[in-house]
């Protein structure tokens, strides 16, 4: 059941009744059965692992909320060495539970999604040192939003066990946080101190709020249906076909992919954020229109932020935080100058959080090399900041000026076409013949032999492509000056709204991409 599917806005439309009919006290128990059903619609019987995720979840934060309350108990009396030795016996019995769940669930995760990666590695480990034994590999099915959940339930337990958040005593309850409907699929990646509230909260229906996801989940569908779908054909067949292209076809390719990809995911982001807004509950935001960012480390907080905060709070912190790592850190202060004393450090748990970036997205060479490319060019940043500070007051360059943050985005942009390559390429083989085809073989040819018009879109496809980006640019120009266009939008005549209305309907029927001998059903990141 797509988010784009007609049996969606079905089952959307009956859960919306029995939400806002039923009893204000009952109506997060309407979400918790939505979203199972909705699950297993979905997968069927591995909603049992979704269910094995959320019990162990709950239970460990029930075992930490009793080892709490026991130690809150039996520090009254105590002296104050007494109750750091409780103290200090409390947290490692916590420790305990917290490693044993996460033990469990990435243990879970690597079984279904990872397994088969590393093992193919180990017997090619094992062949090319002439050993004979060779591990079995499975054909597992993966479950749906597996990445997501399993990612958000470890954020819980470690955000219980630092006395960030207490734990939810409520099974129900725990589970609508780890199973809610609209971001089970792609996210956003929620954290349960900001998401828990307005989920179990029942809400009144509310015209405004309802008016307001309505059309975001309208420009979701655009951009999904409109755009990346459309952008989908051409890229597919360049991709598929890749031996058979060079130079300009390639570019384009990248180019389109970079669209498809922006498009197909906050599409997706402005469909569950809908939906979700219509129930009166608030995700976070995990877009803020990235390709105006002046760096490589912006793009990425702008970019599926809630993915990089989790690595940063959850990786960077608990290891930079270590006690190994803090006195690593404190010799490297002291053996070098202020700028690498704290750079070598930095890089060093940065390091594994840009390889869970990587391995996040998918069990493949490429994955790995895709997040440890955005690692290198945010290194490289900084180790040659000084240098390029000095570079800029001597070139008397003002780094305040709109032209230089043009460059800066337009140098940001360049890191991120490239780094599109990679991520749509099969392998990092085919990546590298296809970098190398776009300079050895680029030939403006191509636009007037019509080889362009033979790769899936016609001259029509490619003006409402580009007609289509200047559109996004303008809405993400406007949202960076911080307009809210569909609050203006709804502020407008009745008239002029309900005009702006039925051109988005009209347009969406019209040149969206659907119907039989189209798979529009699959959005991108749903297959991590």
């Amino acid at each position: 059941m797509s988010y784009t599917a007609i049996t969606f806005l079905v089952f959307l439309i009956i859960t919306g009744t029995f939400y806002f009919l039923l009893p204000k006290k009952f109506r997060w128990g309407v979400l918790l059965a939505s979203s199972f059903i909705f699950y297993y619609l979905n997968s069927g019987w591995l909603t049992i692992f979704l269910a094995a995720t959320t019990i162990s979840i709950y239970f460990s934060g029930i075992l930490m909320a009793r080892i709490n309350d026991k130690f809150e108990v039996k520090k009254t009396g105590l002296s104050k060495e007494d109750r750091k030795k409780l103290k200090a016996k409390s947290e490692k019995q916590k420790k305990a539970i917290v490693a044993a769940a996460l033990l469990i669930n990435f243990g879970l995760l690597f079984l279904l999604k990872y397994f088969n990666f590393f093992g193919d590695g180990v017997n090619m480990l094992f062949s090319s040192l002439h050993i004979s034994a060779k591990l079995t590999t499975f054909n597992w099915v993966m479950p749906l939003g597996i990445s997501y959940y399993t990612l958000q339930s470890a954020g819980y337990l470690i955000d219980i066990y630092r006395g960030k958040i207490k734990a939810e005593k409520n099974l129900g309850r725990l589970a609508l946080f780890v199973s809610f409907f609209p971001q089970i699929v792609e996210g956003p990646i929620g954290r349960y101190d900001k998401l828990a509230e307005t989920l179990y909260e029942g809400h009144s229906f509310d015209y405004d709020r309802f008016r307001l996801g309505g059309q975001l989940m309208v420009w979701g569908f655009f951009k999904k249906m409109v755009i990346a779908d459309r952008a989908a054909m051409l890229v597919n067949t360049v991709f598929s076909h890749y031996t058979h292209y060079s130079g300009l076809s390639v570019a384009i390719a990248v180019l389109l992919f970079t669209l498809q990809i922006y498009a197909d995911f906050s599409g997706c982001m402005d469909i569950v954020t809908g939906v979700a807004q219509i129930f009166g509950v608030t995700l976070e935001a995990n877009f803020r229109q990235p390709f105006f960012s002046k760096s490589v480390a912006e793009f990425w907080r702008r970019w599926h932020s809630t993915l990089g905060a989790s690595m940063r709070d959850y990786i960077f912190y608990s290891i930079s935080m270590s006690k190994p790592y803090r006195k690593f850190s404190k010799n490297t202060r002291e053996k070098l100058n202020d700028h690498f004393g704290n750079l070598i450090p930095t890089a060093g748990a940065l390091f594994f959080v840009w390889f869970g970036m990587g391995i996040w997205h998918g069990a493949s060479l490429k994955y790995i090399i895709y997040g440890l490319y955005y690692y290198v060019f945010m290194m490289l940043g900084e180790a040659f900041k000084p240098l390029t500070e000095k570079l800029t007051v001597k070139l008397k360059i003002n780094i305040n000026s709109k032209l230089f943050h043009l460059y800066q985005m337009l140098r940001t942009f360049v890191v991120v076409y490239f780094g599109m390559l990679i991520f749509r390429s099969h392998n990092i083989a085919v990546a590298w013949k296809l970098f190398i085809s776009i300079f050895t073989g680029f030939s403006l040819h191509a636009v007037t032999n019509g080889s362009l018009l033979k790769l899936g879109l016609n001259g029509s496809d490619y003006i409402l492509l580009f007609a289509t980006f200047v559109l996004l640019t303008a809405v993400g120009t406007l949202k960076e000056k911080d307009f809210k266009i569909r609050e203006l939008i709804a502020q407008r005549a009745l008239i002029i709204r309900w005009s702006i209305y039925l051109v988005a309907i009209f347009a969406l029927i019209i040149f969206g991409i659907y119907g039989k001998g189209y798979n529009v059903g699959t959005f991108i990141y749903g297959n991590f």
